[in-house]
C-alpha cells in the first residue's frame, strides 16, 4: 500500500500507462518537496525550478543516471514502462527521451503503490 493510500491497490496488476500516471504525481510532489525544503522562494521561483526537473529531458537524463542501480524487477517495470505505446507525441522532447521519462514514472508509480517510497528517494540521492 502507498503511503498516501487507503486503498489495498496491487501494482503488478497495473498497466504501465497507469503506473506512469500515478508516477507522474509521485516525481512532481518529490520535486516540489526537495526544493521547498532545500530554501525558501518566491513562488514563480519555485515553480521554475520544479518545471526543470520535472520536464521530460531532465526524467529522462535522470533515468539514465540511475538504470544501473535498479533490481531486476524494478528493471522490468522501467522496461515496460518505457516500451508502452502512447498516443500523445510529445511537442518539445524527442521520441527516446518521452519514452525514457514515462518508463522513470511507471517505475515511481511502481514503487510508490508498492509501499517503496524510500527506495524512491535512495534512487533520487544516487
Amino acid at each position: 500500500m502507498g503511503l498516501l493510500s487507503v486503498y489495498d491497490c496491487n501494482p503488478r496488476e497495473l498497466s504501465p500507462l497507469t503506473l506512469a500516471f500515478v508516477g507522474d504525481g509521485v516525481f512532481d510532489l518529490i520535486v516540489r518537496e526537495d526544493i521547498v525544503c532545500d530554501a525558501n522562494r518566491p513562488v514563480k521561483e519555485l515553480n521554475k525550478l520544479k518545471v526543470e526537473r520535472v520536464r521530460c529531458e531532465a526524467q529522462a537524463e535522470l533515468m539514465r543516471s540511475i538504470e544501473p542501480l535498479l533490481t531486476e524487477e524494478e528493471a522490468d517495470v522501467y522496461r515496460r514502462g518505457r516500451n508502452a505505446h502512447t498516443s500523445h507525441t510529445p511537442k518539445n522532447a524527442s521520441n527516446a527521451d518521452y519514452h525514457t521519462a514515462t518508463g522513470l514514472e511507471a517505475l515511481f508509480g511502481y514503487l510508490y503503490l508498492s509501499g517503496s517510497i524510500e527506495r524512491i528517494r535512495e534512487l533520487l540521492k544516487s
